[in-house]
């Protein structure tokens, strides 16, 4: 299984002037050759650190460490024992309706910033609220904007699989309107027993929303209004 983790062009935020081209050109690679597409983005990252941990300076270390939670996240399965175990192969089948949409959104919860711990702990319906905020999301697309295709959510820590199984009902009965009616039962949850380093437990989610497109949209808008004129190439 081809799982990749890409940084995706920021609206705002620039680093290398050619980004949108060198982003189009890839885009064809990822389609077709790559199984699970995790969408990442800096200024999303950038977002979550100024709103949700408060830090005024954010470095790439901070940046880092918050898509550090989320890859660890999606692969604890495959590195430790859990009641409800998945891996990479698990997660292409459940997340991905049509072979070409594989392009997921990642969150993670709770967000801590590095060096601090968790005061409080959670509960499992709040880790499940929080991972799908908008706000959570580390790829600047909005899932308000979109509808869930599917989505799964990897719990880590002891918790009992009834509480995670009784809350994805849950979750799809209350925002029933931002998932497709045409894939029933669609939120795949796994639980791992080992939580993350300083955290009692956390959950990491992946979905595969249809507000994605925005992110394409907007590189595809970079990529014409700089290849009309020709520039740089």
């Amino acid at each position: 299984i081809m799982c990749t983790y890409s940084v995706c062009p920021s609206p705002k935020v620039s680093d290398t002037v050619v980004e949108p081209y060198n982003a189009t050109l890839s885009v064809h690679q990822l389609v077709e050759n790559a199984d699970e597409v995790m969408c990442l983005d800096n200024e999303a990252l950038y977002d979550i650190c100024f709103r949700t941990l408060k830090l005024t300076t954010p470095t790439y270390g901070d940046l880092n460490h918050l898509v550090c939670a989320a890859m660890s996240g999606i692969t604890t399965c495959l590195r430790f024992p859990g009641q409800l175990n998945s891996d990479l192969r698990k997660l292409a089948v459940n997340l991905i309706p049509f072979p070409r949409l594989h392009f997921f959104m990642i969150g993670f919860a709770p967000l801590t910033s590095r060096g601090s711990q968790q005061y409080r702990a959670l509960t499992v319906p709040e880790l499940t609220q929080q991972q799908f905020d908008a706000k959570n999301m580390m790829c600047a697309a909005d899932p308000r904007h979109g509808r869930y295709l599917t989505a799964a959510c990897m719990f880590r820590g002891r918790m009992s699989t009834k509480e995670v199984d009784e809350q994805m009902p849950n979750v799809q009965n209350k925002n029933s309107s931002y998932f497709v009616e045409w894939i029933p039962n669609n939120i795949k949850a796994s639980v791992c027993d080992i939580p993350p380093k300083g955290l009692k437990m956390s959950t990491t989610f992946i979905g595969n929303s249809t507000a994605i497109q925005e992110m394409f949209k907007r590189v595809s808008e970079q990529f014409t209004a700089m290849f009309r004129r020709k520039a740089f190439l």
